[in-house]
């Protein structure tokens, strides 16, 4: 779903961070269509990108410029020529489990990152009208559980000592909705942490300048175009993989962990909605498929749609991962006019097809 453009809006130029990945190269159609300049900047990471060329599914009437968002004097030579109305920022280190172990590298280029676009925004006397942050449910951490007595409470992270135990839940409770207004952040994660922290800068930043701030707290998202060389990409297109090869997915805890996982198609449209929107509150917004699913419903599906054997359950566990995460999407419906139109079933038909589709592909 694209809003239309204004009038406006087809008179002005939008500068997306981060723009050449997964998500950027999404909304490169639909940026191109409504606004009269797009220009990306992008230091395409090996990581992400398994060459230092311009990605295929990048839109060709975006402009892309190859550079690292955390130096000022990438500002100065972006700045220099264009002068943006929407930002779009959508450029960060995501690996939740990388972060802890690569903690500097995280927080430079999501913490640091954001200031030195700050900077020269300011710099060059180019404030936007509007900056669009993609964030992340991560800052939520475990996020909010309700006892039996029907009271919200927070449980923090859990312990070596329960999770060995194989204690997965939090006893006598069950989990609630992540929704901005309502659930306290407090991240587990490194990751999660540096997202907090854009989020608290930009907001600070752009009330001091009257710049409107949309910030969309994205659940996992998943589908065509995902690096598959990227080995904290997400588990969708690691669980295909698996499947492709004929191998049983393996389940981590009891293969009943929650999550919310949002298809490419309803996030791209949702951080469109986010740039071109005539309403915005300020406050951040949730983005997921509204509605959770187990991490064993999503592996059955993918593994009958590759006629492989049953997931497995392990046991194991991984240090920092919540429990349940999952989005209530309410506020960006009445905000933004956006909600999610598709259902794991057809997102997860969209990643596997499109993933077999690939040259180079191989098995897990």
């Amino acid at each position: 779903m694209s809003t239309p453009a204004s009038a406006t809006q087809a008179q002005e130029t939008v500068l997306v961070t981060g723009g050449a990945g997964f998500i950027g190269c999404a909304i490169s159609t639909d940026l191109v269509a409504n606004f009269r300049r797009v220009v990306v900047v992008d230091n395409l990471h090996p990581q992400i990108h398994a060459s230092n060329n311009r990605p295929a599914e990048l839109h060709k009437a975006a402009e892309l410029v190859i550079a690292d968002i955390t130096d000022a004097q990438t500002w100065d030579r972006v700045l220099a020529d264009v002068t943006p109305d929407v930002v779009i920022h959508l450029a960060a280190e995501t690996g939740t489990g990388q972060s802890l172990e690569e903690s500097t590298r995280h927080a430079h280029v999501n913490v640091v990152g954001t200031t030195q676009l700050l900077d020269g925004l300011n710099r060059h006397g180019k404030l936007p009208r509007r900056i669009v942050l993609s964030s992340s449910r991560a800052i939520y951490g475990e996020g909010p559980w309700i006892d039996t007595a029907g009271q919200r409470f927070y449980p923090g992270q859990r312990t070596s000592a329960t999770l060995d135990q194989g204690q997965w839940d939090f006893p006598n409770a069950i989990p609630a909705a992540m929704k901005a207004s309502e659930t306290f952040p407090a991240p587990v994660s490194v990751y999660g942490a540096t997202k907090l922290a854009q989020e608290n800068i930009l907001q600070a930043w752009a009330k001091s300048y009257g710049v409107e701030t949309v910030i969309l707290r994205l659940q996992n998202v998943y589908g065509p175009g995902q690096s598959l060389i990227n080995p904290y990409t997400g588990i969708m297109s690691l669980f295909c993989r698996m499947a492709m090869g004929g191998k049983s997915i393996p389940l981590y805890e009891d293969g009943e962990v929650r999550r919310d996982f949002v298809l490419i198609d309803d996030v791209a449209s949702a951080i469109v909605a986010g740039a071109m929107s005539p309403n915005v509150q300020g406050e951040p917004m949730d983005i997921g498929s509204g509605e959770f699913q187990t991490i064993g419903t999503a592996a059955r599906i993918i593994a009958a749609r590759y006629g492989a054997p049953e997931p497995h359950v392990t046991g194991q566990y991984r240090q920092g991962d919540v429990r349940h995460a999952w989005a209530d999407v309410e506020a960006a419906t009445a905000t933004l006019g956006w909600e999610p139109q598709y259902s794991l079933e057809q997102g997860i038909e969209r990643l596997s097809t499109w993933i077999n589709a690939q040259p180079d592909v191989q098995p897990y």
